[in-house]
């Protein structure tokens, strides 16, 4: 069911891969409340992609940009005004990758030239994001900005690496950001802790699979699925949530708050 949430509003969403991207999700969900959208990604992952089947859906363009580089930045914001014919109303950050769990490399063994590259592309860009968003006046007031996040950045998961190093700072940048952009513009911005999701970047965590099992029986309402994820940003979006800003919004089925559940206890009963 639509509620034309979204109805004359206008935005970009970051990183939308293939059809298992919580971004690809949020594009259609934001294109059926009556959104117009531009789609962008790094250039080498819209080669990966399928990302014009997307855009054709959503009857969109697709504008590649690194996130990491501030003059693909300030073209994609200027090239998405003038195709969009004006200021957006949101933008969602759908970025992140780490070259050491890729790689397989252990927290206390980390490359360091590639961490920089994680924390830049996972984090940093999110500041890139916002402070070229600003310097250009290309959002509107009461705008919305959403970055996707993992509770890794509050507790530790071992095989995540330093991703969770990267979610802390972004959850970070988003607070800051928020307080400065909320007082010049007031436009709000958010991050969303989601569940275990089988992305395709997810899936390439070690001991992806059992984790995604473990959260499934250790939250009440089980994990949430890319699609309701997708809900909850359209809600980020929309009016509905003009007071809200500068929240890690946790979107896990209750495993954020839930210390044991019976199912998981039962497995060390004897």
């Amino acid at each position: 069911m639509n509620y034309n949430l979204l109805k004359g509003k206008k935005g970009i969403i970051f990183g939308a891969l293939d059809p298992n991207s919580i971004a690809w999700k949020v594009a259609q969900h934001a294109h059926n409340e009556g959104a117009e959208i531009v789609l962008t990604n790094a250039p080498v992952a819209l080669r990966l992609g399928v990302i014009n089947d997307l855009a054709k859906e959503c009857n969109c363009q697709v504008i590649p940009a690194d996130a990491t580089s501030v003059p693909d930045l300030e073209n994609l914001f200027n090239k998405s005004m003038e195709i969009l014919g004006g200021k957006l109303d949101f933008v969602l950050h759908s970025v992140g990758m780490s070259p050491n769990v890729r790689k397989n490399k252990p927290y206390t063994d980390l490359d360091y030239e590639y961490y920089h590259k994680t924390i830049d592309i996972s984090s940093m860009s999110l500041h890139k994001v916002l402070q070229v968003a600003q310097k250009l006046d290309a959002i509107n007031e009461w705008g919305s900005v959403v970055a996707l996040t993992y509770i890794a950045a509050q507790r530790v998961f071992p095989d995540y690496g330093d991703m969770a190093d990267a979610k802390s700072m972004l959850e970070s940048i988003a607070r800051s950001y928020g307080y400065h952009y909320g007082k010049l513009k007031k436009v709000r911005i958010n991050t969303i802790s989601q569940s275990p999701t089988k992305t395709t970047a997810g899936s390439g965590v070690k001991g992806f699979d059992g984790f995604y099992n473990y959260a499934d029986q250790m939250s009440p309402l089980g994990n949430a699925s890319s699609d309701s994820c997708a809900d909850y940003c359209i809600t980020l979006f929309s009016d509905l949530t003009r007071m809200v800003t500068m929240q890690n919004l946790f979107h896990d089925g209750g495993f954020s708050y839930t210390g044991i559940s019976k199912e998981v206890m039962e497995k060390f009963l004897g």
